[in-house]
């Protein structure tokens, strides 16, 4: 029951920019995973409205060759619905990077304001952009005006616990001239150590005019009808789950069945899907990634993700991958939160 009541509040989808999105679940952004291969995994179930990519650099971006690049790659048939995560803290590198990603055909292009991350902090870009109001809405009016494709913003509560900062800040991106919004309720320091403040939320979506995407803590269907009756978000954006269970999409917004063996016939495509993308040495890396959150659908999990963790090459992954499911390992209806940090 409440897995359909959720589908249909998915199948009302929203508009951005005069672009009709369905359903209004979406990928969020998220290095490191949201690469080619996990898009590609995630598009075999299929259930989204849109998927985004991993951080780019802005400043590589304009020059970066997709042949090559771990990131700024994609397959031309996903290129309509996939929208290209930015960082940086330049606004003419930001536009410049936005006109390449506009000019290979994206859906739209997407400013990172929220990675909390030390190494990208540093740099002055992320969620250190929200210690600068003025340059961060000057990055988006840059952007939006060197490109007609929608213009997307991630950010966080701030660096400090105040709702009122938020709601400035949207604010400012709206008059910016981003087209739509996705909100993580939590401080920049804070790495998911304390709950997410969906209240806020709703702070942010009453204040602006713009479709505003809800991220924090997303794991089940009653999660989601929860948000959306808390804050009144127009859509769902879902991170560390969807790379659990990349079925997610499908499951709440179509009714897609999980069968029996979904654990491992999921993990033996990745391990394919992955070595059809990269080299052995990338695509063991690009595993050993996502190898957290897929042993957290397991009682297990810690004891599983030893194992696993031990595949030098991905030949012997998938012979890990045998051996665990040998023994039918019972799974979490709800994924341990404590191997998503």
């Amino acid at each position: 029951m409440k897995t359909k009541a959720l589908s249909d509040y998915l199948a009302q989808g929203l508009t951005i920019k005069n672009r009709v999105v369905s359903p209004n679940i979406v990928l969020a952004p998220l290095a490191g995973l949201g690469h080619i291969a996990m898009r590609q995994l995630i598009c075999e179930y299929g259930g989204f409205g849109l998927l985004f990519t991993g951080m780019c650099s802005a400043k590589a971006v304009p020059h970066e060759s997709p042949n090559i690049s771990q990131v700024f790659r994609w397959r031309k048939e996903e290129l309509p619905y996939l929208v290209c995560q930015i960082f940086g803290s330049e606004s003419d590198s930001m536009a410049k990077a936005a006109q390449r990603i506009e000019k290979e055909g994206f859906f739209g292009v997407d400013l990172n304001f929220g990675c909390s991350v030390a190494a990208i902090c540093k740099k002055g870009s992320g969620a250190a952009l929200l210690k600068n109001p003025k340059l961060s809405s000057k990055i988006v009016s840059r952007v939006r005006d060197a490109v007609d494709i929608p213009v997307f913003v991630k950010f966080r509560t701030g660096w400090k616990n105040d709702p009122g900062f938020a709601v400035d800040m949207a604010r400012r991106f709206e008059d910016a001239g981003a087209d739509a919004l996705t909100f993580h309720p939590r401080v920049a320091p804070d790495r998911r150590s304390r709950p997410p403040r969906w209240d806020i939320i709703k702070h942010v979506q009453q204040a602006v005019n713009i479709p505003v995407f809800g991220n924090g803590n997303l794991f089940e269907p009653a999660d989601g009808l929860k948000m959306f009756g808390q804050t009144h978000c127009q859509g769902l954006s879902i991170g560390r789950m969807a790379i659990a269970r990349p079925w997610l999409f499908a499951q709440w917004s179509n009714g897609f069945t999980p069968g029996d063996t979904i654990f491992y016939d999921n993990a033996i495509r990745f391990t394919q899907i992955l070595s059809d993308h990269f080299e052995d040495f990338f695509a063991v890396k690009f595993f050993k990634k996502y190898l957290p959150y897929f042993c957290a659908n397991f009682k297990f999990g810690h004891q599983i993700l030893k194992q696993l963790m031990l595949s030098n090459t991905m030949e012997e992954a998938k012979n890990n991958l045998d051996s665990i499911f040998q023994t039918d390992p019972e799974t979490l209806s709800r994924p341990n939160q404590n191997l998503f940090a």
